[in-house]
């Protein structure tokens, strides 16, 4: 690393861990009903949703009523998405007469943006019109994100309240979301990218002549507004096939530096969030130190992993796929940061990164989106590894496990399991099955350890709700489109549901005194037993793929074999 690559990465920490407690504070107030600037500008809108929509925003419910109007928000919305897909050749702001999307791909995009995943198997300027960008995914990317928000937030309440039944309520959870955090942040970015360079308008493409003099056809559309949520939404889903690296949608320097801040920005405040509604700022700092940890381990990695020599392509550092715009190290820190917070959008080609940077990208994803994670359901994972390193450290000294005061018992411990083990399972299987039947492997573009990287990735981008892609692989087919849909869905409603119910089963409990025998969770023991279990985890489920997948192809790389 050049000095100057050293000092974009220090100010790049600075400037995003200096802004997390900020936001992490606003968060708090606006989730606890306090009074804000937002809530002078934005009060009328959030009163304004409730009149319109006519749902009762005053009552609290339990977990399994929240449980419900989730599930029955999300698959109006899954709907919606699916038939606007259907029906777009017949509606308006369609400039390029698209077609309908065929069904197999409108399944798997309606369940990728309905779940916050954002996995594309297609292009959207050659497949989906204006009206299908900005009324159903740009929709979906508010409305996905402030799900995962609502579920962190009745999961806080969870943890923070004792006897009784009720976790919130979900509408009014929603809309204050969207309404005070998603929305006033998007616009502010939307205007900055727009002044950068990032198109925004309804006009039809353009074909200009070539210096060559031949025809090109530019596309055009409204993608400024979907690329601010995009990434601060945690979603991720480009409104141009190459993404970030498109300079329709990452034009400078200055867009580049803000969408990549935009990306952890909301998953780290959360953190902090979390400490302030739970009365306990030192222990959500140690899970903040954390998750830092891997990030950071991630970042260095893949930097050294870039910079080793590879004899195959007789080039050191390895710039191949990366976005030479901004140099390869923006490149890396785009794909650590993306693939730590279940964000998905990229600058660069990771398929074409090292096999180590590779690797650490697919296991930033089958850590469980833990590090910062996705809006909301980033924090809810996090928890779901404390609540299991409080359990077997209780288990260890004999003592019934407690957090912040509440017991962690048998029936806490089923639903946490749920959702450690079954986004794993999900990954080894798909995968797994997907090696074996020849409509899938058919869809590879490299053969060998890369190959089997290639599906890996697809299962756990699908299951992390991710959307990032090794883009070697066309996905693009019937068995891909509704496997990886079905996988997205289950993965989503593993973390969410668990977490719902969680919150319920602690909300009826009593706080329990802490005594000599209580096992404190806002010392360095305690991060050190986290980092353990969740290595101790990840390495258990995904070391066997991954060694047959990165590693491998790293050794052979190393020897001057490829395949």
């Amino acid at each position: 690393m050049s000095p100057f690559d050293w000092v974009q990465l220090l100010f790049f920490i600075a400037v995003f861990t200096g802004l997390t407690p900020l936001l992490g504070a606003y968060m708090a107030n606006i989730f606890t009903q306090k009074r804000t600037v937002a809530h002078f500008l934005f009060g009328w809108l959030e009163q304004a949703c409730y009149r319109v929509s006519k749902v009762n925003y005053i009552v609290e419910m339990t977990w399994s009523v929240y449980a419900k109007n989730l599930i029955i928000f999300n698959l109006v919305g899954f709907i919606a998405v699916f038939l606007l897909q259907l029906a777009q050749g017949f509606l308006p702001l369609n400039p390029q007469h698209f077609p309908a999307v065929p069904w197999a791909s409108a399944f798997n995009t309606a369940i990728s943006f309905t779940t916050n995943t954002d996995w594309q198997s297609y292009a959207g300027e050659t497949t989906l019109s204006y009206l299908t960008q900005t009324l159903g995914l740009a929709v979906q990317n508010f409305l996905s994100a402030a799900t995962g928000m609502a579920a962190l937030l009745a999961l806080i309440r969870g943890v923070s309240r004792k006897t009784v039944e009720t976790i919130g309520n979900f509408w009014s959870d929603l809309v204050r979301a969207i309404v005070y955090l998603l929305l006033p942040l998007s616009i502010i970015l939307a205007l900055v990218l727009v002044g950068e360079g990032v198109v925004q308008t309804f006009s039809p493409y353009v074909e200009i002549t070539t210096l060559e003099n031949g025809k090109q056809t530019i596309p055009l559309g409204p993608a400024a507004s979907q690329v601010a949520i995009k990434q601060l939404g945690t979603n991720g889903g480009g409104f141009f096939n190459a993404n970030s690296a498109h300079p329709f949608e990452n034009p400078s320097g200055i867009s580049n530096f803000l969408e990549t801040l935009a990306i952890i920005l909301i998953p780290a405040a959360s953190v902090y969030m979390y400490g302030l509604m739970v009365g306990s700022k030192k222990h959500a700092w140690l899970l903040f130190f954390v998750m830092f940890a891997f990030w950071v381990g991630g970042v260095a990695l893949s930097t050294y992993s870039g910079q080793v020599f590879n004899p195959i392509l007789n080039a050191s550092p390895f710039a191949e796929g990366k976005e030479m715009r901004f140099g390869t190290e923006n490149s890396l820190l785009w794909a650590v940061s993306t693939t730590a917070t279940a964000n998905g959008s990229t600058n660069a080609t990771l398929s074409s990164l090292s096999p180590l940077a590779g690797g650490v990208a697919m296991f930033n994803i089958m850590l469980g989106e833990l590090i910062f994670g996705g809006v909301g359901v980033g924090m809810c994972s996090m928890l779901m590894f404390v609540f299991l390193t409080v359990f077997l450290s209780g288990l260890m000294v004999g003592r019934t496990p407690e957090y912040l005061g509440k017991k962690i018992e048998t029936r806490e411990m089923q639903w946490v399991t749920v959702a450690v083990l079954m986004p794993g399972a999900l990954v080894l299987i798909g995968a797994g099955v997907s090696c074996v039947l020849p409509t899938a492997l058919s869809s590879l573009g490299n053969q060998g350890p890369h190959g089997l990287s290639e599906i890996l990735y697809a299962f756990a981008s699908s299951a992390g709700n991710n959307g990032s892609a090794f883009a070697g692989i066309n996905a693009n087919t019937t068995y891909y489109n509704l496997t990886l849909g079905v996988v997205m869905l289950i993965a989503r409603l593993a973390i969410i549901i668990p977490s719902l119910a969680v919150a319920g089963l602690l909300a009826r409990k009593k706080n329990t005194p802490p005594s000599v025998g209580t096992f404190a969770t806002d010392n360095f023991l305690f991060v050190c037993l986290l980092v353990g279990v969740i290595l101790i985890v990840g390495a258990l489920t995904f070391f066997p793929a991954l060694s047959l997948g990165p590693l491998v192809e790293y050794l052979l790389m190393r020897e001057g074999r490829a395949f």
